[in-house]
């Protein structure tokens, strides 16, 4: 099979990048992939890459190219914001071939992408068919223009048919998949399938050292003041892996504080250690996650997650079975939650341990997901072919 893959990098590498670079080397072990990339600048080059995001007729013209001397069955797009544009996906349809797009996160539906605004989730956009409600309040990194254009992007091409000439549409979960099919997207739920994130991992032999874990982007999103907040009140040591824009606040707040540590941006190796060698990942995300790589991880390690209860994360972690969820806005809640986890029996500890890497086995390991991939790649391919 012929496959070319689209993405686009955003400034700071995340989670997307990873499920991007590992598909496209999984894949190429034996089919002909063809990966197009950019990367989101800063400075004027970025300013000209954001204007050209409605129409931007000079990315399509260099990916026709490379797609017209490729000569691919399938395209998959990852990421299009925003040094691509919506654009493309009426070039390759033009073209009759089939198109594949992941959604990693909510942007079609909102500029913010997270829903998350002002400290909050925020949903006003998912039944507005111009999201209003996010331009007013600056969703996108705090810019009235920004975001402005994201929803005149998103929103012009849902006007023009553009969302409804992608073939199908992956999601990572049912919650994200109930999320579009309620909303004011214009495209037919039908196409709308669900498949996980997944990593190849072997677990390791390790010793649980008695800390928590959390490893992520240091961000308003992500809930790591709200965790900090919380254990910083409790004799539980913690492990911070990460950096982020509020990596000096992080700092600075746990600085009298030595059961809390910063351990910094570490490789892929370390972080595998940490998990496998932490009593519990912690992930209190107080927006919508698209999939958390690192909870899959902890999974394979049969490392605990104790996790918010909204959104994917409730859907992924099983209370007393792969961990424990808590109310992520409330100190208390979060507390109790990890006091709990604390004092649970080693037998349950065990147990949990079990049910982590069998869920892991069962649902996330690379060799199902890529079986899962190439049989809907079939399935577009053979559908485009009936029309």
């Amino acid at each position: 099979m012929r496959i070319f893959v689209i993405h686009n990098f955003y400034q700071h590498a995340g989670g997307e990048d990873q499920v991007f670079e590992q598909e496209v080397r999984e894949l190429s072990k034996k089919h002909d992939v063809k990966a197009y990339t950019v990367k989101n600048m800063k400075g004027l080059t970025g300013a000209v890459q954001f204007l050209r995001y409605v129409w931007n007729v000079e990315e399509g013209r260099k990916i026709m190219g490379q797609v017209n001397e490729f000569q691919p069955d399938v395209v998959h797009i990852h990421n299009l914001h925003y040094s691509i544009g919506p654009l493309i996906i009426r070039r390759l349809r033009n073209r009759g071939l089939p198109v594949v797009m992941t959604l990693h996160n909510f942007r079609l539906l909102c500029p913010s992408a997270s829903l998350f605004v002002e400290g909050e989730i925020f949903t006003d956009s998912v039944q507005q068919n111009f999201p209003w409600t996010a331009v007013k309040k600056r969703a996108l990194d705090h810019s009235l223009g920004k975001t402005l254009v994201t929803a005149f992007v998103y929103w012009l091409h849902r006007k023009l048919g553009t969302w409804a000439q992608v073939n199908r549409y992956i999601v990572l979960s049912d919650f994200a998949k109930k999320m579009f099919a309620e909303s004011t997207f214009p495209v037919d739920p039908a196409r709308f399938v669900v498949r996980p994130n997944s990593m190849e991992l072997r677990p390791i032999q390790a010793d649980k050292n008695r800390r928590l874990l959390y490893i992520g982007r240091l961000s308003a999103e992500k809930g790591i003041m709200q965790l900090l907040n919380a254990i910083s009140e409790m004799d539980i040591p913690l492990d911070i892996y990460g950096t982020g824009p509020q990596l000096e606040i992080v700092k600075q707040l746990i600085a009298p504080y030595p059961h809390i540590q910063y351990k910094g941006y570490q490789s892929q190796e370390v972080l595998t250690k940490a998990i496998a060698e932490a009593d519990a990942l912690v992930v209190p995300s107080v927006c919508y996650e698209g999939m958390p790589m690192t909870i899959i991880e902890a999974f394979a390690q049969g490392t605990a997650v104790l996790a918010s209860e909204i959104g994917i994360l409730k859907e992924m972690v099983v209370p007393l079975y792969t961990g424990m969820h808590f109310n992520p806005f409330q100190k208390k809640d979060i507390q109790a939650c990890i006091v709990a986890w604390n004092e649970l029996a080693t037998g349950k500890k065990l147990e949990v341990a079990v049910n982590c890497r069998n869920e892991y086995a069962k649902h996330y390991t690379l060799a199902k997901n890529m079986e899962r991939l190439l049989a809907m790649y079939k399935a577009v391919i053979t559908e485009q072919k009936n029309k």
